[in-house]
């Protein structure tokens, strides 16, 4: 019983999506338009550059970037820059999620090492926002944008107009929220540069570039799934089993659940009478419940307006910690480190949340 505690816990997202998933297979019975409801080419994308970049970061790719530009700050703030500006330009190519599990932690280390611990909570919280503001430029950036843009077989033109405004206004916030912090005297002993397996950087560098042939569809995705695993068998295997499955899962319930209800005439009219000329509005209070990749993967099936649908869900993985489920794991970094004030956390979580979604909000309805 523990044991299914802990899962709950730990996959609440999965669970209530699976529920959800059963429910509706009893008002649409299986047959065999169920396959068609799986996009196994996100899927397939999805993995293999989960399981890229967990080799890139095992290649020790990451914290060596950091500890170099850490080397080079000398104040609080400047530190500060760089510890948020890490998480921002790294997100938009090894996902949202993954720049926080690497430059959180290193984030927590250094400012111990610094005896700066007061900044930590603004750092952490901006490292968070960057991450999530900072993914969106990108279709590999996080899950959401991977699957929107092979949903709709949006072009990168129509990708980018819809998302570099918003990354630009983005930096900018984030960038100044970073001259909140002080700009007292700064230093630490990081210790000696880790190491890179330069044997691995090279074959996960060509990999990475074999995955994104796949995105800008010039490889077929069976061919780069077939690549990626072949590689990684005689290179390093271990890393096939690092991927997020259970993320692949919740797409997979989620497939079958939004797939059950658009052939539910009622629901169907229902969703997209209320997703119509509302589509931003609707995806980012969504996005505040469920978080903003069910949102995407919900409300994709009934609306033809991907530009407003992806700015949605987007700028909704700002506001509530559940937004986006990579906030919830800064959340969970922050609250084990040494002296964690949780309650303060999130407290600042909040209002720069919900201060930066206003304001792109405010930018998406001007455009």
């Amino acid at each position: 019983m523990s044991t299914i505690r802990s899962f709950i816990r730990r996959e609440p997202v999965l669970i209530i999506a699976a529920l959800a998933a059963l429910l509706s297979c009893i008002l649409v019975p299986p047959d065999a338009e169920y396959l068609g409801y799986i996009d196994f080419r996100t899927l397939a994308l999805l993995y293999s550059l989960m399981t890229v970049v967990a080799g890139l970061r095992g290649a020790g790719v990451f914290s060596t970037l950091a500890h170099g530009l850490c080397l080079r700050a000398t104040t609080a703030r400047s530190i500060g820059i760089v510890l948020v500006c890490l998480c921002f330009f790294s997100s938009m190519l090894i996902t949202n999620d993954v720049a926080l599990l690497t430059f959180v932690p290193f984030a927590v280390v250094v400012l111990g090492m610094a005896n700066r611990k007061q900044e930590l909570i603004r750092i952490v919280v901006l490292q968070t926002v960057a991450a999530n503001l900072g993914s969106m430029l990108t279709p590999v950036g996080n899950p959401q944008n991977l699957y929107l843009y092979s949903f709709y077989d949006m072009s990168m033109g129509d990708f980018f107009s819809a998302t570099i405004p918003l990354w630009v206004l983005s930096l900018v916030l984030v960038v100044a929220g970073c001259f909140t912090l002080p700009n007292a005297h700064f230093s630490a002993f990081l210790g000696e540069e880790p190491g890179i397996s330069r044997r691995l950087l090279t074959i996960y560098l060509v990999l990475f570039g074999v995955c994104l042939l796949t995105v800008v569809r010039v490889l077929p995705w069976p061919a780069m799934l077939a690549i990626v695993i072949v590689v990684l068998l005689v290179a390093d295997r271990k890393v096939l089993i690092k991927a997020d499955f259970m993320l692949l899962l919740t797409f997979v319930v989620f497939f079958v659940f939004a797939g059950n209800l658009a052939r539910i005439e009622a629901v169907d009219h229902l969703l997209k009478t209320l997703l119509a000329g509302r589509e931003y509005l609707i995806s980012l209070l969504a996005s505040q419940v469920i978080s903003n990749v069910p949102a995407a993967l919900l409300l994709s099936s009934f609306t033809d307006q991907a530009r407003a649908l992806l700015q949605g869900v987007n700028v909704g993985g700002l506001g509530t910690p559940i937004a986006s489920l990579a906030s919830l794991i800064s959340l969970k970094l922050y609250s084990h480190s040494e002296g964690a004030h949780t309650g303060r956390f999130l407290g600042e979580f909040t209002v720069v949340n919900v201060l930066l979604l206003a304001l792109l909000s405010i930018v998406v309805f001007l455009l």
